[in-house]
């Protein structure tokens, strides 16, 4: 169940906000019936229409995205930036779910179902994001454990998380590090490691979840099976 204002603004004919306005004005009814309070929820059933015209249901669909580097993670950019949305050859008004930053690259998907998108937004062990990141210095032990264990960002810890050292080049002075964590928080992969005093240089999102990259380059993209989604909805029932 949604908030009807919602349903109107997801169908892309206006903001939630006019849908709003629309609905104080008596412009929209749901089931033949004319909706006179904003909390009003609709299901998938119901026949939602805004001056008498049905709403069109569109297609739901879901596609992963090996983010490339340099791109926006958004659907559009104030200042006319290529977005991931940009790479995605459908017309329909879709999104990424959470957020790369600029210069991250990996795994990243795209859909117009929220529900879908709230599910694995969502804080819940069973959604990890698997990272590879390279880290200028050697880890050490008591930062690994720091790591591990939880750091404090924005007066909130982190939850534990499993930390590996892949390799260290004494050489260059740098180390390559895969990290496993289960939260989604702003910047919070390079936040984490600067907590414990290390710049981490690139990264890399491998895994989310049961997705990865496999047969995926660079920019390149696939729609989700069927199968994908409903282990991904599968999630909603625990």
């Amino acid at each position: 169940m949604q908030r009807v204002q919602k349903v109107i603004a997801a169908s892309g004919i206006c903001s939630r906000r006019h849908a709003e306005e629309l609905i104080k004005s008596r412009r929209v009814s749901v089931n033949d019936k004319v909706v006179e309070e904003l909390g009003f929820k609709v299901s998938d059933k119901d026949i939602v229409k805004v001056d008498g015209i049905p709403l069109k249901k569109e297609e739901k669909v879901y596609y992963l995205l090996n983010k490339p580097r340099g791109v926006i993670t958004s659907s559009k950019d104030e200042k006319n930036r290529r977005t991931v949305v940009d790479l995605i050859d459908d017309d329909r008004r879709i999104y990424p779910v959470g957020r790369l930053d600029y210069d991250t690259i990996g795994v990243l998907l795209l859909t117009n179902d929220g529900e879908f998108a709230n599910i694995l937004m969502h804080p819940s062990d069973d959604v990890e994001k698997v990272y590879v990141a390279k880290v200028k210095g050697m880890i050490l032990k008591d930062k690994l454990n720091s790591l591990r264990n939880g750091v404090l960002i924005d007066g909130v810890m982190t939850k534990k998380a499993n930390v590996k050292v892949m390799r260290y080049d004494k050489k260059t002075n740098i180390s390559m590090v895969r990290i496993t964590i289960h939260e989604g928080r702003y910047h919070q992969v390079k936040r984490m490691f600067e907590s414990v005093g290390c710049d981490v240089l690139k990264l890399k999102r491998e895994k989310e979840f049961i997705f990865d990259l496999v047969g995926l380059k660079s920019g390149e993209y696939r729609k989700l099976t069927p199968k994908e989604v409903a282990i991904v909805y599968s999630l909603k029932k625990k």
